[in-house]
């Protein structure tokens, strides 16, 4: 169970209870995020030690960061996530699809599934939700690249 006070999640997350300490927290996942959100994790280190550990740890996930073009060896060339892979399969496009050829897509197939097009319908409204979603997920992959 969750080692918050009061909650009965399971608590699955484990988080330290000090920096540096082998003893630990089990919280659930909205406990855990609240914990995080506040821990320094380069507290009682001087600013030398910090910035080891800073190098260290950087160091020690570059192997992470050299292998991304991989996309861990999903279809694609690696710019999309797989969840934006499942969406461009349910919008019926190919993964090198611009967000135009997306737009049109969804709008397509919305319009053809939509529940007042096609009354009582329940695929067709299932359908429609996936294919909601699906525009969803690429829609907020293509503000985070905007942005970025």
């Amino acid at each position: 169970m969750c080692d918050r006070e009061g909650c009965d999640q399971p608590g699955d997350r484990p988080a330290p209870k000090s920096p540096n300490s082998p003893e630990r927290w089990y919280f659930c996942e909205d406990h855990a995020a609240e914990y995080n959100r506040n821990w320094n994790y380069f507290e009682g280190l001087s600013a030398e030690e910090a910035a080891a550990r800073e190098a260290r740890e950087r160091r020690d996930a570059s192997g992470y960061a050299d292998s991304k073009h991989y996309a861990w060896g999903g279809p694609g060339d690696g710019t999309r996530s797989r969840d934006e892979m499942r969406a461009l399969a349910v919008l019926e496009l190919e993964s090198d699809a611009d967000f135009d050829e997306i737009k049109a897509a969804w709008r397509r197939l919305a319009k053809a599934n939509h529940p007042d097009v096609k009354p009582n319908d329940a695929a067709a409204a299932a359908r429609f939700q996936s294919i909601q979603a699906a525009f969803e997920v690429l829609r907020k992959a293509e503000e985070r690249r905007a942005t970025a």
